[in-house]
């Protein structure tokens, strides 16, 4: 798996010791709140071993990296692409900041900036595509910022807090990403 090295942050392989770090948030609400329901709590220390294990192992249609600090590799979060079709050439985008004082801070940005450019000069794909919760605004604008376009909504999808509430579906084409690098 290659490294992917950014301003701040790096995108590295999962490690073993990397399971201390996830499970320092899978059981947090403030951070598993806008998550699908992989990170449902209470999650067990063995579905975090399970989980870290299938990062670990890979997959044809799974690429996963490790979002962490640039200078000592001390894990911050992760971001995946699931379900890569090769043939149609298109991923889902999965990510999180796992460290709830690092939100804010750019690092989600900063992330996705660097596997637009994994997806689409590497492997050559021509879609990247993600949901996000209604609810969950600031990863909403975060991937705005990045590129991405409202597509659609699979509304009242999710119940949230005594409430129905949308899935926003967003997506970027390899053209529209070649668009914005090529801008001042």
């Amino acid at each position: 798996m290659p490294r992917l090295i950014g301003e701040r942050i790096m995108l590295r392989e999962y490690r073993r010791d990397d399971l201390k770090s996830i499970r320092s948030w899978v059981n947090d609400p403030a951070v598993t709140d806008t998550l699908s329901d992989v990170f449902m709590y209470p999650h067990t220390e063995q579905s975090s071993e399970t989980f870290l294990n299938k990062m670990l192992q890979g997959g044809d249609g799974l690429k996963s990296f490790v979002i962490a600090e640039k200078e000592n590799e001390a894990y911050i979060g992760q971001i995946d692409l699931i379900n890569i079709d090769w043939r149609s050439r298109c991923s889902s985008i999965a990510i999180v900041i796992g460290d709830s004082r690092q939100h804010g801070r750019g690092y989600g940005s900063e992330a996705i900036g660097l596997i637009q450019r994994f997806v689409f000069e590497e492997l050559n794909l021509n879609r990247l595509q993600l949901q996000v919760y209604d609810y969950n605004l600031a990863g909403y604008h975060c991937y705005l910022k990045s590129g991405f376009k409202e597509e659609g909504r699979l509304r009242q999808r999710h119940f949230h807090k005594g409430h129905y509430r949308d899935i926003v579906e967003m997506g970027i084409l390899k053209s529209e990403y070649e668009e914005r690098s090529i801008q001042p």
